[in-house]
């Protein structure tokens, strides 16, 4: 005899081997041997073996009409049997029955269960609804082949390119675009990145960084809402200064201004003027959400998106030949020792005389010309812009010469409080794309990079003025107890990084006892909150605490600075990839195929990574095995992937001699400085995000007015 049961939703068949009231050991087809329960049988026969009755009742089952059965069947509880008999006949066999059973149970949406073998009619209208849905699901299923047909040809459905960075990086599973993607990728046995490619989706690879950069921080778009500015505060006392920034010639938000006073009378006061919108933006208004929304400007190779609208910079920007509201802080040192006698914060207007671009002037202000007496009335040979410059620089000369001296001093004092010196070996690169169309580049142009050295005079007084303001604000602020948000890295030791927190700790990276960061309000959010915390001080001085914005232990502060933290890391990771977007873009246009390059990270598991000597790239190298670290050598570039931003290369030959230690001694300080070093390298890569560490000059990039713009 053989049993009819079932066990975890199945139905199953074999030969009873022994049998009790309650249970029975049966042997199925496979020789596996199973107990079942009396509340799981079905039924007993004696033939036909159960792997042939299965394969009549099979074969039977598609016969039976649903809508057929449906209407034949009682309006009451009904077996199996039952149905087989209405359907077919009185004297139905048992592969009919179980043909009924097997498609009794695969039509829930027709009939549902009522018990062991038992079966209830759904209601008609349930069961149109499923028919319904199960039309649009076969539907769908056949949209989802064809999409994933077109695909495996090599085109992109419209629908696919519409959903494209939702599909690659933040997809939604159950949506028809997703699953045409995924089965086009099974059926084609290429990753979806590269199945996309070659289907013609993805129009080009600057769109493609560009598309998936909005998509994840812009979903809504880079335009701003429509508000009105608030008119600058006009009614503050006028600064006896006449001020001038120094930025590049793309800088919109001027920031921050230099004023210089008494020189030649002992007493020499640094004014350091910074744009103030705090005085005017209030927490919660509306400016103020768009700022906090975006946190940030974001900085790419020939474009940016603002923190404000433009509208909004231009009101508060420190442009010349007008009085700009700004917050200033003005320290007095002694003009022969160069110490601090006093300082003082204000709220006034300041006439900034001159806007200085660096673009224009940096082959001008050079160490020599700073250290000369005086400069030369005239100079033979120069250009008649330059010839103008000269005319425009020389009533600051003095002004320029004290504050380099100043710079060259606070550095070094820095540099004995970090316990060691900071290094200035590699170049600033900067990018321009001069046949640029519009506001922002598509990844035809044509790109130029050039190269400033670290710790030019120019950039060295504007960075050693930021150091002041920040940290002198950062004192101040902790000595009244008003909450600030602060940077702080308490040790030079591998692996401690810059923190931002509420506490004020030093910061050993800049070797300053405070610093916050105060002197970017335009274009970062974090400073226009701690503006807003610094003019409460100059207000309300001893009780300021009480009357600033943001109270002690506010826990908006600790929101603030977790937004900002993911959002600025986000912004200057795509600022580093389309860096090297352009570098690889160079190398393409210029038809460079090797180059001269230090290695930096010695071949072990993985490949060796290799820095070039002349452009902004790091990239891994086969043949470096036994080559140390610090080797220069040449290599020959792969070609280079502009989806990934990766690109390999193979040593050709090694170029010094010498070890690494004699040879390349600052060079290698300088990489053991760099918290970052393989965030050089392509993020998408190596996920790796860049952090604020104590490489050179380590305000240039977050504080002066040479960030790229």
């Amino acid at each position: 005899m053989y049993l009819l049961f079932e066990e975890s939703g199945k139905f199953l068949a074999g030969r009873i081997l022994s049998e009790t009231d309650s249970s029975a050991q049966v042997e199925l087809d496979s020789g596996k041997r199973v107990k079942v329960k009396a509340n799981n049988t079905l039924l007993k026969f004696a033939k036909p073996a159960p792997a042939e009755l299965w394969a009549q009742a099979q074969a039977i089952a598609p016969e039976i009409e649903l809508d057929l059965a449906w209407e034949f069947a009682s309006e009451d509880d009904f077996g199996f049997a039952d149905l087989a008999r209405d359907y077919f006949s009185a004297d139905t066999d048992l592969p009919h029955q179980i043909a009924a059973l097997l498609r009794l149970h695969e039509s829930p949406h027709y009939f549902r269960r009522a018990g062991k073998g038992r079966f209830r009619k759904a209601p008609q209208e349930q069961v149109q609804q499923a028919l319904a849905a199960i039309e649009k699901k076969r539907l769908l299923q056949e949209q989802i082949d064809a999409w994933a047909g077109e695909l495996v040809a090599g085109q992109c459905p419209a629908a696919v390119r519409e959903q494209l960075y939702r599909i690659l990086f933040k997809p939604d599973k159950n949506a028809a675009e997703y699953k045409a993607v995924v089965e086009a990728s099974r059926q084609s046995r290429l990753p979806p990145l590269t199945l996309l490619q070659q289907a013609g989706a993805i129009a080009s690879a600057y769109e493609f960084h560009w598309q998936r950069f909005l998509f994840e921080q812009f979903p809504k778009g880079i335009g701003f809402a429509s508000v009105e500015a608030p008119l600058p505060r006009m009614d503050l006392p006028t600064a006896e200064v006449l001020a001038f920034s120094i930025d590049d010639s793309s800088t919109t938000e001027i920031d921050d201004a230099l004023s210089v006073q008494g020189l030649g009378t002992g007493r020499v006061t640094l004014g350091i003027h910074i744009a103030a919108p705090a005085l005017a933006l209030s927490p919660q208004d509306a400016l103020d959400q768009i700022a906090r929304q975006r946190l940030s400007t974001v900085y790419m190779p020939g474009a940016k998106i603002t923190m404000l609208p433009d509208a909004v910079v231009q009101k508060y920007t420190l442009d010349a030949g007008r009085l700009n509201p700004a917050v200033s802080l003005y320290v007095s040192y002694d003009e022969e020792t160069l110490e601090v006698l006093e300082s003082q914060s204000r709220l006034e207007l300041v006439n900034t005389a001159h806007n200085l671009r660096h673009d224009r002037i940096d082959h001008i202000v050079t160490t020599a010309w700073l250290q000369a007496e005086a400069p030369a009335a005239d100079a033979a040979g120069v250009s008649e812009t330059d010839s103008a410059h000269l005319c425009a620089l020389r009533p600051l000369h003095g002004s320029l010469r004290f504050l380099h001296r100043l710079a060259q001093t606070l550095k070094a004092r820095r540099e004995e409080v970090r316990g060691k010196p900071e290094t200035f070996n590699r170049p600033d690169y900067h990018f321009r794309l001069p046949d640029m169309q519009g506001d922002f580049p598509d990844g035809t142009e044509t790109v130029q990079i050039t190269t400033r050295q670290r710790g030019a005079p120019l950039d060295l007084i504007v960075a050693e003025a930021m150091i002041v303001a920040n940290s002198t604000w950062g004192g101040w602020l902790a000595q009244l107890g008003v909450p600030a948000i602060y940077r702080s890295q308490y040790s030079l030791a591998p692996g401690i990084k810059v923190r931002m927190g509420v506490k004020p700790q030093r910061h050993a990276g800049i070797g300053v006892p405070f610093y916050t960061w105060c002197t970017s309000p335009l274009r970062r959010y974090v400073d226009l909150v701690n503006q807003w915390q610094v003019i409460a001080a100059v207000q309300h001085g001893q009780t300021a605490a009480l009357a600033a914005p943001f109270k002690p232990r506010d826990t908006e502060l600790f929101a603030i600075i977790s937004a900002f933290e993911a959002t600025y890391s986000s912004y200057s990771r795509y600022q580093s990839d389309m860096e090297r977007f352009w570098t690889l873009r160079h190398l393409q246009q210029h038809q460079i195929t090797e180059l001269d390059a230090a290695i930096i990270r010695e071949a072990g598991e993985e490949p060796a990574l290799v820095r070039a000597d002349t452009l902004p790239l790091v990239l891994r190298v086969m043949g470096a095995q036994e080559l140390p670290r610090g080797a220069r050598v040449r290599v020959h570039l792969g070609e280079a992937d502009l989806i990934a931003l990766e690109i390999h290369g193979t040593v050709l030959a090694r170029l010094d001699s010498d070890s690494p230690a004699n040879s390349n001694e600052s060079a290698l300080a300088e990489d053991d400085d760099d918290e970052a070093l393989l965030a050089e390298s392509v993020s998408i890569a190596l996920s790796v995000e860049p952090e604020e560490g104590d490489a050179a000059s380590p305000v240039a990039a977050a504080d002066s007015a040479v960030t790229p713009t």
